[in-house]
């Protein structure tokens, strides 16, 4: 019973002394790592959220340009980083090396044109003044017809008769002296100049003696149904004529129409367009970034002859993933700051933001596009930058450290260091970041707080506290 008992109080004397050391093991690691921690009270101050990204500098305007023909290269006017004009010369090349195609285009420059010219001059005044002659001959030439058919259909006055009869008269006598100046000549070869001229004369003074006895007879009652055929399709023919030259006269006021201009304008288009072969001009104003050839070069069609970079403005593109691009708008402000120029700060403002994503690899990116509004020499198209967008800027904002946020139980927390030495957790709902703070938005929190930075992952508690007493105390909401 003795050793029994003896026995009970030395593993009794053990226990106690193992649960002591235990206890003072606690202890000592609990000050150790209050030693240990980091802190910061939270404080109100102002945040600058931003969006980060990297981009590449590009020039406002680039162009490459090509030789559209072959030939030998006759002149580079131009050297690298000269500044040009639209439309100035970078080069040309020697005439006698071009395709015939190019060399017989100045011929049809000039033949495109006469025919620009020809229309305009086809409407001129001169046409117009002879066209309004003729429709006074066909208004004539209608009244005539006119009362001819009428005087057919009706017996006429006998003064008229009387008229009609003197001109038949001296139709006749017209006839008769047409025949007898012709009939010398009748047997003369055909391409003689006289016998032309008065066979010419003969069929005039003919049709002249027929129209004079159609009409006495007309006059006198005595028209056949033949010849009142014939005067009435007379009639309707010289009609015609009237209404053709009445056309003509408006479509000579109208001028060409714009279909005829505007093919004329194209022809000629295209014919410079191949003279313009010959060289190569600066298609917007800029500076010349690059020179691929040389005087004597042989070149051929579509073969690159000179970069042209318009400097005005220097832009950077960027890729912005999705989850931030929400965020960004035109006019916002940036910073860039590059590899290339230590020590400066640039500025920059959004002029662009991408309406559709790109997917690349799972991962879905916006094009946002940035105008540097400091840009100076030291700044070249090509070059890398670090850009930081400001999406918003807050005044008088409860600030927390990054670097102590923690995610428990689903909700983002802090872990604030009490005058007792205890850790409580504090419940926090975060607004906008930067890389080192974020905004509260809710919670419990009070300015001076001491939020730790590096919260400990263990959990110790004195003997005996039951929990109440431990490191970690309780929580705030």
């Amino acid at each position: 019973m003795r050793k029994t008992i003896t026995i009970t109080v030395i593993v009794i004397v053990l226990a106690s002394a193992f649960i002591g050391y235990r206890g003072y093991s606690r202890r000592q690691q609990n000050a150790n790592l209050l030693d240990n921690l980091q802190t910061e009270p939270a404080e109100i101050g102002s945040l600058v959220a931003t969006v980060g990204a990297t981009g590449t500098v590009r020039a406002n305007q680039t162009v490459y340009i090509s030789w559209q023909t072959s030939g030998i290269v006759a002149e580079v006017t131009v050297s690298v980083g000269d500044d040009v004009t639209a439309e100035d010369a970078l080069a040309n090349l020697v005439h006698s090396s071009l395709p015939q195609n190019v060399i017989l285009a100045e011929a049809d420059l000039v033949t495109a044109e006469k025919a620009l010219e020809d229309l305009y001059e086809a409407h001129s005044e001169i046409y117009i003044v002879q066209a309004e002659q003729q429709i006074t001959e066909a208004e004539k030439t209608v009244q005539t017809a006119e009362r001819l058919v009428y005087n057919l259909s009706a017996p006429g006055p006998q003064t008229s008769i009387d008229q009609a009869q003197a001109h038949v008269v001296l139709a006749l006598n017209k006839l008769e002296r047409a025949q007898d100046n012709y009939d010398p000549y009748a047997n003369k070869p055909e391409n003689n100049l006289v016998r032309a001229s008065l066979l010419s004369q003969l069929a005039q003074a003919r049709n002249d003696y027929d129209a004079a006895v159609r009409l006495y007879n007309a006059l006198t009652g005595t028209a056949s149904e033949l010849d009142m055929a014939i005067a009435q399709a007379d009639l309707e023919l010289v009609r015609a004529q009237l209404a053709e030259a009445l056309d003509e006269l408006a479509r000579l006021e109208a001028g060409p129409t714009e279909e005829d201009i505007n093919a004329a304008q194209i022809h000629i288009a295209a014919v410079e367009a191949t003279l313009s072969f010959d060289h190569i001009e600066a298609p917007f104003d800029g500076t010349v970034t690059q020179i691929n050839h040389k005087t004597g070069d042989l070149v051929s069609p579509s073969e690159v002859a000179f970069r042209l970079d318009d400097l005005s403005r220097l832009l950077v593109d960027l890729q912005v993933s999705e989850i931030d691009i929400n965020r960004i708008e035109v006019g916002q402000t940036v910073s860039l700051i590059f590899d290339a120029i230590l020590e400066t700060e640039y500025e920059g403002k959004v002029i662009e933001v991408g309406l559709v994503g790109s997917n690349d690899q799972g991962v879905v990116n916006f094009n946002v596009t940035v105008e540097l509004l400091n840009a100076d020499e030291a700044l070249k198209p090509g070059m890398t930058a670090a850009v930081n967008i400001v999406v918003n800027e807050l005044e008088e904002a409860l600030l927390v450290p990054n670097r102590a946020v923690r995610v428990l139980d689903g909700h983002r927390v802090v872990y604030v260091l009490q005058a007792t030495g205890r850790l409580e957790t504090v419940i926090i709902t975060l607004g906008f970041s930067t890389d080192t703070h974020s905004e509260v938005l809710e919670t419990e929190l009070q300015v001076g707080d001491l939020i730790v930075l590096n919260p400990p992952t263990d959990f110790f508690s004195e003997p005996g506290s039951g929990g109440g007493g431990g490191f970690f105390g309780g929580g705030r909401r």
